[in-house]
């Protein structure tokens, strides 16, 4: 692994990561707002950011500067398919364009329209970059670790058919990875609170990453205004 990646790894170690992201239909969405999201967190000492589509990984960039890790994912409906995170090379070569120090996948064993391990091996042989596996399973951890991947994360946890039932934090699939990995285990999803966070990191996660808690005005709303409402 070259130097830089190493220490792109390394500067996330025992930090915290924030998803800027937002529902295509909000307003937040723009480009700007999201780059002034990521801003905003990287200012109060967020290690690194975590974004969807080229366009905003671009507008980060722009914005930020090189130096802070980006973890870049395209979300992308195949037919056919329930893999959405970065399911195709192509949309990896987008996310590497716009500035991205890491490309996020999906690594669920779900059925897919290209190998976990052949995309991962284009994304270190022809772009350059580091690959984070978005896993449900301990199973997928094993193997998506296996097939190359530089860091795992708990992100797909309680969204896919054989996890449908349990609800993130992932603390349990946590557990199991810290223990069997000998790479990076990134805590994502259903964190709640700097509490939950703390927690992930006492139990071996080597980052967390944060999103509707922090960024996530949309959903955030919805649910205090159903609350309020009785809904």
């Amino acid at each position: 692994m070259a130097d830089d990646s190493v220490s792109v790894i390394e500067s996330l170690r025992g930090g915290l990561i924030v998803s800027c992201q937002a529902p295509a239909d909000s307003p937040l969405h723009e480009p700007a707002v999201i780059a002034a999201m990521a801003q905003a967190s990287l200012n109060q000492g967020a290690a690194g950011v975590r974004l969807d589509t080229p366009a905003h990984v671009t507008a980060v960039r722009q914005r930020a500067g090189a130096g802070v890790p980006i973890i870049g994912l395209w979300k992308q409906q195949l037919p056919g398919y329930e893999v959405y995170i970065t399911p195709l090379f192509q949309h990896a070569i987008a996310i590497a364009f716009a500035g991205a120090d890491i490309i996020a996948i999906d690594a669920t064993l779900r059925e897919r329209p290209e190998p976990v391990a052949t995309t991962v091996e284009r994304i270190h042989d022809a772009l350059g970059k580091l690959v984070m596996a978005d896993v449900d399973t301990i199973e997928a951890a094993i193997a998506a670790a296996d097939a190359g991947a530089d860091l795992v994360g708990t992100t797909l946890y309680g969204y896919t058919g054989p996890t449908k039932h349990l609800s993130p934090p992932g603390f349990d699939l946590l557990a199991q990875m810290v223990e069997k990995l000998s790479v990076p285990v990134i805590c994502e999803g259903g964190i709640a609170s700097p509490a939950m966070a703390k927690q992930a990191l006492d139990m071996g996660a080597y980052a967390v990453v944060v999103g509707t808690a922090i960024t996530g005005i949309d959903l955030q709303v919805r649910a205090y205004k159903s609350a309020l409402s009785g809904g």
